[in-house]
């Protein structure tokens, strides 16, 4: 499912000129779209503090091993066994724990869908493994949530430092206070800073580092 993102864009643009002129500079805006369900919140647990090579590569020998990728098929997996397919013993737990809530009803993605954001951010992050970032992360891309502001992305934070030329990295208050304005849109708005950290910032610390 793809978005339009004309009537966000446009709201962006008048609310930050920094963003409008990130506009200026960035290639079109990727379609983040996911599937919802067990399979892809496990994923995005996977990914996790590691390059998106890493994750890739771990997740390959992860659905290898867990099909069909279900919570009782996961389940049937120790930790040991996870943990030879390249996860690390965290992450092992946390993949088992999500499992074991979903089949115990204690957390039900479903349920997500009606609820607002800020009571299905609660559901997730009852889980063990699952913080801020990981339940952003499902919200928007998952559950199409419009307003989600991944503070806690270092990437996020690097290229607002470039747009703003703030002197240092913005810790997560900071992002918070920086994205007030950007509501109701803060999503649009962290795809925007993605886009312009992979096409701005990344290729001039390499040219600098030249």
């Amino acid at each position: 499912m793809s978005l339009d993102h004309t009537d966000g864009l446009h709201y962006l643009e008048k609310a930050d000129t920094d963003f409008a002129h990130a506009l200026t500079l960035i290639s079109p805006l990727p379609d983040r779209i996911r599937p919802a369900g067990f399979e892809q919140l496990c994923k995005i647990i996977i990914e996790q503090q590691v390059s998106l090579a890493s994750a890739a590569a771990i997740w390959r020998r992860l659905i290898a091993a867990v099909s069909p990728f279900t919570p009782e098929k996961m389940l049937e997996l120790s930790e040991e066994q996870l943990r030879a397919r390249g996860l690390g013993r965290h992450k092992a737990r946390y993949c088992r724990a999500l499992a074991n809530d979903i089949i115990s009803g204690t957390l039900s993605l479903e349920a997500l869908d009606e609820m607002n954001d800020d009571a299905a951010m609660s559901a997730l992050t009852e889980v063990k493994g699952i913080g801020r970032w990981t339940a952003e992360i499902y919200l928007f891309s998952c559950l199409g949530r419009t307003d989600i502001w991944p503070a806690g992305d270092v990437a996020l934070q690097a290229a607002l430092q470039h747009l703003k030329k703030l002197p240092t990295r913005p810790g997560v208050a900071e992002m918070d206070k920086l994205a007030e304005p950007l509501r109701p849109h803060r999503t649009l708005a962290a795809q925007i800073l993605w886009r312009y950290y992979s096409d701005v910032v990344r290729p001039s610390s390499v040219d600098t580092d030249d």
